[in-house]
């Protein structure tokens, strides 16, 4: 596991301010279902710790605090804050569908859902917070799927999920939402979390259409939707669409400190997601229909 550090509040500090107010507020507008997707999921654990600690946190989530929660927190000794993955909860039966005797356990499984369900039938003194996510034999931290978190386990959950205890928030950690069942992200709330990582985050397919598109006038929306099919009668959709959204993230990355731009774009990067979920789930929806769709958001929203 990596060790937890400050340098989220550096790299992500809107993100961090967000959370923060959201759980200093009196109305408590941060959810108990919370899913960070994106890139890089060690950030979004270190994320998702920092949320735990704010929760915890005996002076109000101050950076500097050195209470007792906020220092097992950040040690990950937390006796009410957990990090899930398909490689705990080793008491689980061999003999179970869920497990493979040559490679280990091969999904968070039914047993770890019935634990948790049991734990959280005790009261505790503390803010649960559990992180679910997966990782390798190394301890590298991986996101869930519908592989290592399986339909079975999530529907197990859900009702916890919808109605949990009080004091309890569930935060799962994943690459995209679509890798996720839709009963699980429609109880959650969404954020996406860019990614400072190097990785396969191109977009040479889309660049020409796509770049600086918030200058673009309003007219120019059905050459834009034109162009984009164009693209995607040449390319696989989804790979066109996952080119425009690291084309947003990296434009996210470099204009952190533009407030109306950053907005514009964590918008813009739904309704690029959106797009993808439709062609994956909705096989009947004619792909004009989704460019045409997805043209309107950008240029009218």
């Amino acid at each position: 596991m990596p060790y937890y550090n400050n340098s989220v509040i550096e790299k992500y500090p809107q993100i961090v301010e967000y959370f923060r107010s959201g759980i200093n507020d009196e109305n408590k507008s941060i959810g108990h279902c919370l899913l960070l997707w994106g890139g890089d999921i060690t950030s979004q654990c270190e994320i998702a710790l920092e949320i735990a600690r704010m929760l915890n946190c005996k002076c109000g989530g101050e950076l500097d605090c050195d209470c007792q929660n906020c220092r097992w927190i950040r040690e990950q000794t937390h006796p009410s804050v957990k990090i899930y993955t398909r490689l705990d909860f080793k008491e689980a039966s061999s003999s179970s569908d869920d497990e493979d005797s040559s490679s280990g356990k091969k999904n968070i499984s039914i047993e770890q859902a019935r634990a948790i369900i049991n734990e959280l039938a005790i009261s505790s003194d503390y803010h649960r917070v559990y992180i679910f996510c997966d990782r390798d034999e190394e301890g590298n931290l991986l996101p869930i799927n519908k592989i290592n978190f399986p339909e079975a386990t999530s529907n197990a959950l859900l009702k916890t999920f919808e109605e949990p205890p009080q004091n309890t928030t569930f935060i799962f950690l994943t690459k995209d939402k679509t890798d996720v069942i839709s009963t699980v992200v429609s109880r959650a709330q969404s954020f996406f979390v860019p990614s400072f990582c190097k990785g396969d985050d191109g977009y040479d397919i889309v660049t020409d259409l796509i770049s600086n598109y918030w200058t673009f006038n309003k007219n120019e929306v059905l050459s834009f939707e034109e162009k984009l099919l164009d693209l995607i009668s040449d390319n696989d959709a989804l790979v066109v669409f996952s080119q425009i959204q690291n084309y947003m993230t990296e434009t996210i990355k470099e204009n952190f400190n533009n407030k109306v731009l950053f907005n514009k774009l964590m918008q813009d990067l739904k309704y690029v997601e959106d797009a993808k979920r439709q062609i994956l789930l909705t096989p009947a929806m004619n792909t004009q229909t989704v460019c045409e769709n997805l043209s309107f958001k950008l240029f009218l929203s």
